[in-house]
């Protein structure tokens, strides 16, 4: 990594001598030659965002028929609380989320915005166990014990969004 910044600087150095003579040195800040915390776990891609709607079939029309989107079935999850629509957009997907049941933690999120919003966004991680252990010991709070099994049929986690810059971030095992 520093030789790899070295050679970054050298050639911002390079550049900026050749356009502003009177630049003679560039001082590379500490924090881009900080190594990164080694991890048992690494962050994947960003794998859905998620969007709580008040009429499932309307917005499952609207990706469909006025944007041209490729929208899935609606599928049930019963252990979450939710129907799900996914709308596939090429580098990730929209998981369109509408309550199921009463007890669900949609109908609870659309009783305070009533026209839906952002729930939460997805991201992969090649490790879940690994990253709830690290995000434990970070004091970042996980809201199960254990991963659930989530719309992909994969173990997913969900982190507190006070934990989280307001943002309710599902972690889900790649």
């Amino acid at each position: 990594m520093a030789a790899c910044m070295g050679k970054v600087a050298a050639g911002l150095l390079t550049r900026l001598q050749t356009t502003a003579p009177t630049v003679r040195t560039l001082s590379v800040s500490r924090s881009l030659t900080q190594k990164v915390p080694c991890s048992l776990w690494k962050l994947g891609r960003l794998n859905h965002v998620a969007i709580a709607v008040p009429d499932l079939e309307k917005a499952q029309s609207f990706y469909k028929s006025v944007l041209g989107a490729q929208v899935s079935e609606t599928v049930p999850l019963p252990e979450h609380g939710v129907y799900t629509v996914f709308v596939e957009l090429g580098n990730t997907k929209l998981e369109l989320l509408h309550p199921l049941g009463e007890k669900s933690p949609i109908s609870g999120f659309l009783q305070k915005n009533k026209a839906g919003g952002m729930h939460h966004i997805c991201i992969e991680v090649d490790d879940i166990k690994a990253a709830m252990a690290e995000l434990k010991e970070k004091k970042i709070r996980i809201l199960s014990e254990e991963p659930k099994i989530g719309a992909h049929g994969k173990p997913v986690i969900f982190l507190h969004p006070k934990d989280c810059d307001g943002v309710l971030v599902e972690l889900e095992q790649a």
